[in-house]
């Protein structure tokens, strides 16, 4: 473990409320700053914090950029369990983002190469992401990224493991109608973030921490890479961590 900072809280609420200081922090300094988010049910707590800052007028987000990790291949962004739609329910509807200021991988894109590499340039066009917000799968992927043999550095479509597709499982009507691909942000994306904000809760997720941020640098652990990013702050609650 290089550079991680480390805040261990007592519960979701409260890590809701430090990372919310963290983004607080980033749009106060940088009103038209860029912030990557994801979705889970892990930053819900974070969400719920941002909208009600928002309305108490400590925070303004009219000029704020976003941009998600991902999306799942061929739900549209109006589906039920699509992450844009995610998005629309538990944030953008709720504060005073622009939806043009809101970017989400297509996962209806036909040419899915070309849709990548547009999505890297806008990323890129606005100037990077100032702030991106991370979760962790049980096997240590970060966005859709899985355990490989490299590390992924642009935004790309991944087939998604029986681990993932499972854990998805409790949120469509079958395992069936999970998507078994996905588009993401690659590691290198994710890396070239100024600062990084990971929220982590339950014990079920104390071992791949434990790999992530004390155990070696490995592709089948995505999230290690971290490791050498100088600048992360790991928020866990007591459950998640490691020691």
């Amino acid at each position: 473990m290089i550079h991680t900072r480390v805040i261990v809280v007592k519960n979701p609420e409260e890590m809701g409320v430090i990372a919310a200081d963290h983004f607080e922090a980033m749009i106060q300094t940088k009103p038209a700053c860029v912030i990557g988010l994801a979705t889970g049910s892990t930053p819900l707590p974070l969400y719920r914090e941002l909208a009600k800052r928002e309305k108490e007028g400590k925070i303004d987000f009219s000029r704020v950029r976003s941009a998600n990790l991902d999306e799942y291949k061929g739900l549209a962004p109006d589906h039920e369990q699509s992450y844009r739609k995610f998005m629309q329910d538990n944030l953008f509807d709720h504060i005073s983002i622009k939806p043009e200021n809101t970017i989400v991988p297509d996962g209806l894109a036909t040419d899915v190469q070309a849709m990548c590499e547009a999505y890297e340039a806008q990323i890129e066009a606005w100037g990077g992401v100032d702030l991106q917000l991370l979760g962790i799968g049980h096997d240590g992927h970060i966005g859709f990224n899985e355990p490989d043999d490299h590390f992924p550095a642009m935004t790309h479509e991944v087939k998604l493991t029986e681990m993932t597709i499972d854990a998805n499982k409790r949120f469509f009507d079958s395992i069936d109608d999970v998507p078994k691909s996905a588009f993401t942000m690659g590691i290198g994306t994710i890396m070239a973030a100024k600062k990084i904000v990971m929220v982590v809760t339950g014990a079920d997720k104390k071992e791949i921490l434990k790999k992530t941020f004390w155990g070696p640098v490995d592709p089948q652990v995505p999230a290690s890479i971290l490791q050498f990013h100088p600048n992360v702050v790991l928020i866990c609650d007591e459950a998640a961590y490691p020691f």
